[in-house]
Order: structure tokens, then sequence, then C-alpha cells
């Protein structure tokens, strides 16, 4: 999804931050920084729940960093469309640790469903929907 992100933040003039703890190709065009941190264990997440605030929006599959930047007063959303919420992330993390507990018990709980179309459409769709919210609120 980054490509649509990068699309649409150029769209509006957002600010985009990159962050992983190695190189990433980004877009020379648009304002999108790229930010390198430390290989230590959640560096990145860290990184991220620390600055994320009311006026930002994270993507992301990770739940527990969904939560963290929640609880910062963030807007996130999966690769899917599936916009995270102070409702909602209850449920996935409980999910989330279910599954974990049954790959434990090598129970085959299978991946997620494989990105289609739809997918692409309903995330550029819900992105839109928050970054109006976001604006009307400003």
């Amino acid at each position: 999804m980054k490509d649509e992100v990068y699309k649409v933040a150029l769209r509006y003039d957002l600010e985009v931050f990159v962050v992983a703890n190695q190189w990433m190709a980004t877009p020379e065009r648009g304002r999108v920084t790229f930010v390198r941190v430390d290989d230590g264990f959640d560096a990145a997440d860290d990184w991220i729940a620390e600055r994320a605030g009311a006026r930002d929006v994270v993507v992301t599959t990770d739940i527990p960093l969904a939560a963290r930047c929640l609880e910062g007063g963030a807007h996130v959303l999966s690769p899917k469309g599936k916009e995270f919420t102070e409702r909602s992330i209850g449920g996935a993390m409980a999910s989330r640790e279910m599954l974990a507990e049954l790959r434990e018990m090598g129970i085959a709980t299978g991946g997620p469903a494989p990105f289609d179309p739809r997918d692409r459409s309903r995330f550029l769709g819900t992105l839109d929907e928050v970054l109006q919210r976001i604006r009307r609120r400003a």
C-alpha cells in the first residue's frame, strides 16, 4: 500500500514517514521521509508510537502497534482498509492472542486472506474518509 499512500500524500500535500531498521526506497517527489531506526526489538514501533498523535494516520498490520498508536490519539488503518478504533482494538488483540495460542499448540490457523483489488479500493476509501475527518476537526 506504500505507493497508494505516497500518491494520496502528494495529492493532499501530507508528510509521510517510512520507518524501518533497514534502508527502504522512497519516492523523490512529495514529502516522504525515511527514518532508519536501530535494530533493537520494536525500535520502529517505538519510534512510531511515541510520535503518533491526533492528526496522524498510521498504516500497520501490527495489532499491538495499532493499540499503542490509538492510545496516542492517532488514526490507525490496516493495509486492507480496516480502521482500528478504541472499540475494535480489544477484539483484535484478543483474536491475535487466541491465534498465537492455537499456533503454539500446533493447530494450523492459516494466514491472512490474500490481498485483492477490493482491498486496495477499501483502503483508499477508508484513508480518504479518515483524512477528511481529520481536516474537519482541524
